[in-house]
C-alpha cells in the first residue's frame, strides 16, 4: 500500500486575448466591451499574446497491489484530485469541444476555476488470475487445465464543461471582434441537472437529457436575438455562472481476457486468447453538445440544451483509439498465434 501527494503551481502562462473588441448594443451594455468603437480605431481585430494566467493542482494518489498469491496478482490505483486554473493548455488547443480558449479582455480571473481535464475522482485496477484447475490425461489436461483470466476496470467522475448565453444579433448589432466566453446565468434554487428525464420540445430523440434547461436563463433571448426582458445596461450583461462550472458523465470501462497456451512440441506452444471489450457493453457519453442555454419557460429557445449524444473514445478497443473506428461498444474477439 502506497499513498503519496502531488502538488504543482504555475506561474505567468500564456493566454491570447482579443483587446480591441467593442459592442454596438447600447451604452454600459456587456461589460467590459466599449460602446460603438473599438478602443483603438485604427485597428481591427487585435489577439494580444500576453503571460499570467495561475494555474494549480493537488492530488492525493493511492495505489494497493499483490504480488502473486495463490495465482493471483493485481494493483489498484485511485487518485482525488483537484486542479484549477484561468487557462487550460496556454489557449492554444481545447480539451474538449467547451473548453474556452479565451478570456474576456482585462478579466482573466473571471475565468478562474476548474481545469478543463480537471477529473476529481479516478480509479483503476488490473489483475490477472492463474485458475487451480489441474486435470490429468492427455486430452482433458491440455484442455482444461492452465486457464489465465486477467482484465482491466477504468472508472472516472465526469469532467467540466460550461454554460453559456446565447450570443446578441438583433438588428445586426452584438459583440465585434471580441471573444471571450459569455456566460449563463444560474436559476436560484434550482437543479442544475435533469439526468435522463424527458422534456416535451427540449429532448430531442435519440439523446439523452442531462441538464435541466429551466435552470439556466441567457442573457440573450434565442428568439429575438435581442436581451431578455428588453435591451439595457441593467439586463444586458453576462451571467454569473462560473467556467467549468459544470460536470459531464462519469467514465466506467472494463475489459476481460481469457488466455491458455497449448505446447504443440518442445520448442513450439500456440497462444488462445479470448477478448472482451468493454465486458458490461456499458455506454460512455461525451459532453452536452448544445450549451447556449435558453429562457425559462419556453422549449423553443431551448431545443436540445444539456442532452448527450454521442460516446466518447475508451482507453483500450479492438479497433485502436483514435483510428476512426467505434470501439464504444462491447466487442469480442479470438485470438490465436504461435509463440516459439
Amino acid at each position: 500500500m502506497q499513498a503519496q501527494y502531488v502538488g504543482t503551481r504555475a506561474v505567468n502562462q500564456p493566454y491570447l486575448t482579443q483587446v480591441n473588441g467593442y459592442q454596438t448594443v447600447c451604452q454600459g451594455c456587456f461589460a467590459p466591451f466599449p460602446y460603438a468603437r473599438p478602443t483603438d480605431p485604427r485597428f481591427g481585430a487585435v489577439t494580444q499574446f500576453s503571460t499570467g494566467a495561475n494555474s494549480n493542482y493537488n492530488g492525493l494518489q493511492l495505489t494497493a497491489s499483490t504480488r502473486a498469491t495463490h495465482g493471483l496478482q493485481g494493483q489498484i490505483n485511485y487518485t482525488w484530485s483537484h486542479c484549477l486554473d484561468e487557462v487550460s493548455n496556454g489557449g492554444f488547443l481545447q480539451f474538449s469541444a467547451a473548453g474556452i480558449l479565451s478570456p474576456p479582455p482585462g478579466n482573466l480571473h473571471r475565468d478562474y476555476g476548474p481545469c478543463d481535464y480537471d477529473i476529481r475522482h479516478n480509479f483503476t485496477a488490473a489483475y490477472t488470475y492463474q485458475l487451480p484447475i489441474k486435470v490429468h490425461g492427455d486430452v482433458l489436461g491440455h484442455a482444461l487445465s492452465g486457464w489465465q483470466v486477467s482484465g482491466s476496470v477504468f472508472w472516472h467522475s465526469g469532467v467540466p464543461f460550461s454554460v453559456l448565453s446565447t450570443p446578441y444579433s438583433a438588428n445586426g448589432n452584438g459583440i465585434v471582434q471580441g471573444s471571450g466566453p459569455q456566460f449563463a446565468s444560474l436559476v436560484p434554487g434550482t437543479d442544475p441537472y435533469c439526468r435522463h428525464c424527458v422534456i416535451p420540445g427540449v429532448t430531442q430523440p435519440g439523446t439523452i437529457q442531462w441538464l435541466n434547461p429551466n435552470a439556466f436563463v441567457s442573457a440573450v433571448d434565442p428568439s429575438t436575438g435581442s436581451c431578455n426582458d428588453g435591451d439595457s445596461p441593467q439586463t444586458c450583461q453576462f451571467g454569473t455562472l462560473g467556467r467549468n462550472a459544470l460536470r459531464g458523465p462519469n467514465f466506467f470501462w472494463s475489459d476481460f481476457y481469457l488466455t491458455k497456451w497449448f505446447r504443440l512440441t518442445e520448442r513450439v506452444k500456440m497462444r488462445f486468447d479470448a477478448q472482451f471489450f468493454n465486458l458490461f457493453n456499458h455506454p460512455n457519453f461525451g459532453l452536452p453538445n448544445v450549451v447556449l442555454a435558453g429562457i425559462p419557460g419556453k422549449p423553443s429557445t431551448q431545443t436540445g440544451f444539456g442532452a448527450l449524444t454521442y460516446t466518447t473514445s475508451p482507453p483500450t478497443g479492438l479497433l485502436g483509439v483514435g483510428l476512426g473506428g467505434d470501439s464504444s461498444p462491447r466487442m469480442i474477439a479470438f485470438q490465436a498465434r504461435l509463440e516459439f
